[in-house]
């Protein structure tokens, strides 16, 4: 076992933080700290490339109004804040790294066949009730209209509605270009180790224990017997590529038991969800899920029909009862954990609350 009074800090104020578990959140806050000038190793049981991230098996969706319909308020007033923070964040990763992360934030469209058309009116009352003071941002869109924004679906569909206050980004080339920064920025990888607990300055790993100044804990299911009442709730999604299909933003496609997303990435490529379900199974994705997913996406536009099916991906995301993400702090562990469906949507924020509550309680640590 390492001792805390074996850790060097090479520059003053430069901590040795251990960052449990590589996904989204833990590579976001590596790479801040990093940028700080603090010391950072990351653990997961996986390998650097993300392949046992929950983040990796997500449409990453920027989408504060179609979520808020189901969600809390919460949800949109963070969503918000992520819509300004993930470009200028990009921007600086792009420049770290040389890499590209290709993001839209033109906003989405919400349609519906006319059969369902009572399911679009559900979701615009909800938005009424829950965001009536950005209402703005919420388009009633005819037939024309469609045809300005996405011009392959205006002969299917005579009206709908357009989120102009939402987007997506790549969410495969974004975690690509965080390990590389992190590797630049001298982050320490410790991939396939399975973090079996952690403690205040501890990481415990099935052969040692590993001390530090702070530690993260971002396993996500991985801190479930650590965690009271964290679930996982199984989500699944198909890759396609759709050459005769150009789709410039993301589409939603409400239903009565789904509600179909398809969200774009470079080169004719889509990412295609529904499913949400209370299970923690890892098994793949199922027939009925694949058929259920590829007959909506054919209804919205028989481009699809001719698409390649390249992934179909099944994972659990954490989430605590009230679906709602966790941060809590004592000296020397933060614990963030339950982004459950909107890691990509609610992370920019948690980033920023966790960097700033280790900012004030290492001060008082210091001033004691």
């Amino acid at each position: 076992m390492n001792d805390a009074s074996d850790i060097r800090h090479p520059t003053s104020g430069s901590l040795n933080i251990g960052i449990a578990g590589a996904g989204l959140l833990g590579r976001l806050l590596a790479w801040k700290l990093l940028q700080q000038g603090h010391h950072v190793s990351l653990f997961d049981r996986g390998s650097r490339e993300g392949e046992l991230s929950a983040a990796r098996v997500a449409a990453s969706m920027l989408a504060p109004y179609s979520e808020v319909a189901s969600a809390e308020r919460q949800v949109f007033d963070w969503g918000l804040m992520a819509l300004r923070w993930w470009p200028e964040q990009i921007a600086l990763l792009e420049q770290q790294t040389g890499q590209t992360i290709h993001y839209g934030m033109a906003g989405s469209v919400v349609l519906a066949h006319d059969l369902d058309k009572s399911s679009l009116r559900h979701f615009e009352q909800q938005l009424q009730a829950k965001v009536p003071d950005h209402l703005d941002g919420v388009e009633r869109i005819d037939r024309e209209r469609l045809r300005s924004l996405e011009p392959e679906l205006a002969d299917r569909y005579s009206s709908g509605l357009f989120l102009a206050d939402e987007g997506y980004l790549d969410n495969w080339a974004l975690l690509l270009a965080l390990e590389i920064a992190i590797s630049k920025l001298g982050g320490k990888w410790y991939e396939h180790r399975e973090v079996v607990s952690v403690a205040p300055k501890r990481i415990v790993l099935s052969d040692e224990t590993l001390a530090f100044d702070w530690v993260v804990d971002s396993r996500g299911l991985g801190a479930k017997a650590q965690l009271p009442g964290l679930r996982g709730v199984r989500g699944e999604v198909l890759w396609v590529h759709a050459p005769e299909v150009n789709l410039q933003r993301p589409v939603r496609l409400m239903h009565p038991r789904y509600k179909l997303y398809i969200s774009p990435r470079p080169g004719n490529r889509y990412v295609i969800g529904a499913t949400e379900i209370e299970s923690e199974s890892m098994q793949p994705v199922t027939v009925r899920s694949t058929l259920e997913l590829m007959s909506a996406l054919y209804s919205v536009h028989s481009g699809f029909a001719e698409a390649s099916l390249l992934h179909a991906f099944a994972h659990c995301r954490p989430a605590m009862p009230d679906n709602l993400p966790v941060l809590n702090g004592e000296v020397g562990l933060l614990t963030v954990n339950g982004l459950y469906r909107h890691g990509y949507l609610l992370s920019p924020q948690l980033v920023e609350q966790a960097l700033a509550m280790l900012a004030e309680q290492t001060a008082d640590s210091v001033a004691v």
